[in-house]
């Protein structure tokens, strides 16, 4: 039985990305610019952990509607010489004073992200109540104090401060991500002033060489830090301004939210793989527990051919169809919708030169997420609070203090017996995220695709319990296998719409290291470090 490929498709052209390979150290990162600066730190000395930190960092300066200083996150570490990962948990935490009845329900149901019931003025998905403790600063801390050199952190800033003042690439990617968020930044005065000059989202130029825009305080936030050191995030004058100006714009994270807020380091959760290997997860409220029972369900799956098949990858759509099942289910959150929205997630990917291994995914959950540039400081915030389920009662509900589900997925995979190779990889993409992952560690763990080829290869993509998005690359015979497990659409990998997650992975051994980034994403890279023999 064949299946119709539409007509119609927005890209008539075969990408390629390219690969990065070295000794010394790779970045890879949704953003070059971030992945170079992540690099530099590598040839000056530091390590892997110092190399993440001052990409995640750069992110905010080159990558605003991904991530930032006003975001949350993940980071996964792997020290060269130990079989057990660590977690750096900054994940999203609702505000001490997070009040349910500050979002009372239309009556109506949601299409966002997720099929909440609607919340009056959407003032959980934007604005200032839409707003988690901002811990992405506290996390980055904590990966350098925990696992970072003695390289001061006003050096790993630099790259980033530099990029500030530089400002944000007004070229057709960034004029695109704002435009698509127009009409809510027009709503915040601050966020409006940065991103829509004249009241209309910038375009780029016609023809030449693409300018630049400031990005509010966000320089003099870095310097601020810089000089002061991180903890004045949360506890210094950084931190005043940034409960005032949430004061004044009526949100309720305070300045109590931010002094009591503490990232965690924990052992990282390990799950099995066909007892070879042990796939380190972050764990808890993540996605690693569906992604250990897609593992678990692809245990027997057919790994005949030289690449996966159509027994495989139909496998594959019924297996993740019901992992998504029992997780919504678990959820109380079984509305949620099985179409993803535009989420805002970055992942980058580091390794040095002594085969200390990084994962770091970190968000601000929508693009721009809140959609709100605090004036004192030009920190965009997130809007976490659209991770719960506005409905009272349930078990994903708005409380004081209360952690929800996200989809942040990073992962570091060792072999059982200690040796080599390594692997570290994620994703941004919010539901999809969890189909890139697996699909990347199978591709080269069970049927041992090289990773330049591995990053290129057509997927699919399983969001919900009912139905399956399909590459329109992937052969006639895989397309009809896939129909028969549910209802498919053969969607085209593209910049926009986005129909799949954007991965990036790292492997390396005691003879050095490669690292790929997604395809489609028009400005990730793998940077290898230059370093002198």
């Amino acid at each position: 039985m064949s299946v119709e490929r539409p007509t119609y498709q927005t890209q008539n052209w075969l990408v390629s990305k390219p690969h990065a390979e070295g000794k010394h150290g790779i970045v890879v990162s949704q953003s070059r610019d971030a992945a170079m600066a992540g690099a530099a730190i590598l040839e000056a000395g530091g390590n892997a952990a110092d190399a993440a930190v001052a990409a995640c960092f750069a992110l905010a300066a080159v990558e605003p509607w991904n991530s930032g200083l006003g975001g949350v996150g993940f980071a996964l570490v792997l020290p060269a010489g130990e079989k057990q990962a660590k977690v750096v948990d900054f994940g999203p935490i609702a505000p001490r004073r997070a009040d349910p009845s500050d979002y009372p329900l239309t009556g109506a149901v949601k299409q966002d992200l997720f099929t909440w019931p609607e919340v009056e003025g959407d003032r959980n998905i934007h604005g200032p109540l839409s707003f988690c403790i901002p811990s992405a600063v506290a996390g980055y801390a904590k990966l350098k104090e925990t696992f970072g050199t003695d390289m001061p952190v006003s050096d790993l800033l630099q790259p980033a401060i530099g990029l500030a003042k530089r400002g944000l690439p007004q070229d057709w990617y960034t004029t695109l991500k704002v435009a698509s968020s127009a009409s809510v930044l027009r709503l915040y005065s601050e966020s409006a002033r940065i991103y829509l000059p004249n009241g209309l989202p910038p375009v780029p130029p016609y023809q030449g060489v693409p300018g630049f825009f400031r990005l509010g305080g966000l320089q003099q936030t870095l310097e601020r830090l810089a000089a002061s050191g991180l903890d004045d995030f949360y506890s210094g004058s950084i931190a005043a301004d940034l409960a005032g100006d949430i004061a004044e714009l009526g949100g309720v994270v305070d300045a109590q939210d931010l002094s009591g807020y503490r990232a965690a380091v924990r052992d990282a959760p390990g799950i099995d793989w066909r007892g070879t290997h042990t796939v380190h997860t972050a764990g808890g409220l993540t996605a690693a527990p569906t992604l250990a029972q897609v593992i678990a369900g692809m245990t027997h799956a057919d790994l005949a051919g030289e690449q996966p098949g159509p027994e495989w990858f139909a496998r594959l759509s019924r297996v993740m169809q019901d992992a998504y099942a029992n997780r919504l289910e678990g959820l109380g959150a079984s509305e949620m919708a099985t179409e993803p929205g535009d989420t805002c997630t970055t992942h980058l990917t580091v390794v040095d030169g002594e085969g200390n291994l990084v994962a770091v995914t970190t968000t601000l959950l929508s693009s721009m997420g809140s959609r709100v540039v605090l004036p004192s400081t030009g920190v965009l915030m997130n809007n976490g609070m659209m991770w719960f389920d506005p409905r009272p009662g349930s078990a994903n509900a708005i409380k004081p203090g209360a952690r929800p589900l996200c989809n942040m997925c990073p992962v570091i995979v060792t072999p059982k017996d200690g040796s080599w190779p390594r692997m570290a990889a994620g994703a941004s993409g919010g539901r999809r995220i969890l189909a890139s992952i697996y699909q990347m560690l199978a591709f080269t763990l069970d049927f041992g695709l090289d990773l330049a080829d591995v990053t290129h290869l057509p997927r699919i993509d399983v969001s919900g319990p009912d139905g399956v998005n399909a590459d329109r690359r992937l052969p006639d015979a895989v397309l009809s296998a896939l129909n028969e497990t549910g209802p498919l659409s053969i969607v085209e990998h593209s910049v926009l719409p986005i129909n799949f997650a954007c991965p990036n992975m790292i492997i390396v051994d005691q003879s050095g290291a490669v690292g790929c980034s997604d395809v489609i994403s028009p400005w990730s890279a793998a940077i290898a470090a230059d370093i002198a023999n």
